[in-house]
C-alpha cells in the first residue's frame, strides 16, 4: 500500500525557514520522479517543484525559485523542501506527490505570518 505522509509545517514569520519532509512507503521510492504542490486559501493546488530519481535534475516554480530547494534521500525514502525567505503568499497546504499513481499525501499546513 502506496503512503506518503508529509510533516514539518508551522506558523513562521514572514523571512522565516521551513524545512518540509515527506517519507513514502510501498513503493521503490529511489527509482521515480517526485514532486511537491501547494495549495493556497481558496486557490486552486499548484505545482512548486519536481525533482528526478537519483536528483539528478530539478526543477521550480518561478514563484519560488532561488528560495526553496527541493531534495530526496533515498536511503530514507525521504523528500524534502527545504523552505527559505517564506513569504505571506506561502501560506498553503503543502503535499508531496508521486505521479505514477496519481499519490498524493494527506498535506502540511505552513502559515507565514507576522
Amino acid at each position: 500500500q502506496v503512503q506518503l505522509v508529509e510533516s514539518g509545517g508551522g506558523l513562521v514569520q514572514p523571512g522565516g525557514s521551513l524545512n518540509l519532509s515527506c517519507v513514502a512507503s510501498g513503493f521503490n521510492f529511489r527509482s521515480y520522479s517526485m514532486s511537491w504542490h501547494r495549495q493556497p486559501p481558496g486557490k486552486e493546488r499548484e505545482w512548486v517543484a519536481s525533482i528526478t530519481n537519483a536528483g539528478i535534475k530539478t526543477n521550480y516554480a518561478q514563484s519560488v525559485k532561488g528560495r526553496f530547494t527541493i531534495s530526496r534521500d533515498d536511503a530514507k525514502n525521504t523528500l524534502y523542501l527545504q523552505m527559505n525567505d517564506l513569504k505571506p503568499e506561502d501560506t498553503a497546504v503543502y503535499y508531496c506527490y508521486w505521479i505514477v499513481r496519481d499519490q498524493w499525501g494527506q498535506g502540511t499546513q505552513v502559515t507565514v505570518s507576522s
